[in-house]
Parts: C-alpha cells; structure tokens; sequence
C-alpha cells in the first residue's frame, strides 16, 4: 500500500538541512496569478495581471504556516530562471517586507512579504541580507505589491522591512499558528 499524498500545505517549512521550503504559486514573469487551493490539492486560476504588469521574482507560500491573513506566508523568491507552478524549493530567507493590507470592506490585517534567495541560485549566490540587494530593490518590490493590490481595491501598506532574523521569527510564529488552528 502506498502512502497517502501529502497537501503541499503539510511540507515542513524547514528542509532537513535548515532551508526554507518554499512551494511556487506564481512564476517571475507570469501575467496570471494562482494560487494553491489547499481543498482540492491543485492550483487555480486567479487572475490575469493587467498590460504591462508581471511579477517580479518567483511568488509562493511556505508550507506549514499560517500568517495573519489566514493564508500560509507569502515569499518571494529570487533565483536566475522562473520555477513552473508547484515546483518545492529549498531558499534562505533575507528579511521581511512588513506590511498592512487594507481590504475592499475596510478590514486591516497584516499581510507580509518574505524575501528569500534559493539556496541553487548562482546570480544572487551573495545574497545573505536584504542589504546585500541592489539599491532600490526593495523600493520595486514595494510599488509592485502596491499596485497590484490596488488594482484589486486593496490596499498595500509597507510598515517596516527586518533581515533574516525577523523573516525566521515570522516563519516560526507561522508555524505555531499553524499548530493552533489545526
């Protein structure tokens, strides 16, 4: 008998050796938006971005956590090539874009950005800290998440940006709240 299919939802958020595990929803470069939909153990179709609009890097969730929004953390992850819808990767985080996320009804929740580099990647191969990013990086990002939030009547509010310490700190509180609510 074989094993039953584990959700990507129930990976570990760590890999054996430390890493971030790191499930792609959205490749770098993609129009579309998906998302993973964790009762039927497949991606769906979101949303196409408007002309003009692409997503900067690789986006996807870490297993095994639940962030204030209810859904697993968001990260975005740099690596030389797009990864296709998913695909599991190991990465280091870099830090946290900290940020309120105001919804279409008024609701305020707090809607992070973690930042992480995969551990194959040879461009961002020195990439340890958000520091070691190139100057106005971070500011892109930012404007990116902004202006697709608003498009959706959203708003995206940066509240402040910490290194890799504070990125693991939300991963593990991820963790426990996804302990909680199971």
């Amino acid at each position: 008998m074989e094993p039953p299919m584990k959700l990507l939802t129930e990976i570990p958020a760590f890999d054996p050796d430390g890493d971030l595990n790191v499930v792609i929803e959205t490749p770098k470069g993609s129009h579309n938006k998906y998302a993973y939909d964790e009762e039927f153990g497949a991606f769906r179709f979101k949303a196409v971005m408007p002309e003009g609009n692409l997503f900067p890097h690789d986006f996807g969730f870490v297993p095994s956590t639940l962030g204030e929004d209810g859904d697993p953390l968001d990260v975005l992850v740099l690596l030389d090539v797009p990864l296709p819808v998913g695909c599991l990767l190991s990465a280091r985080p870099l830090g946290v874009i900290e940020a309120e996320q105001r919804e279409p009804d008024g609701k305020i929740e707090r809607n992070d950005r973690l930042l992480a580099v995969a551990t194959k990647a040879r461009t961002h191969a020195h990439v340890h800290r958000l520091e070691d990013l190139r100057p106005g990086l971070l500011d892109e990002i930012e404007a990116f998440f902004g202006h697709y939030n608003a498009l959706s009547g959203r708003r995206f509010t940066p509240v402040g940006r910490g290194g890799p310490e504070r990125a693991r700190a939300l991963i593990e509180a991820g963790i426990a709240a996804r302990k909680k609510a199971r």
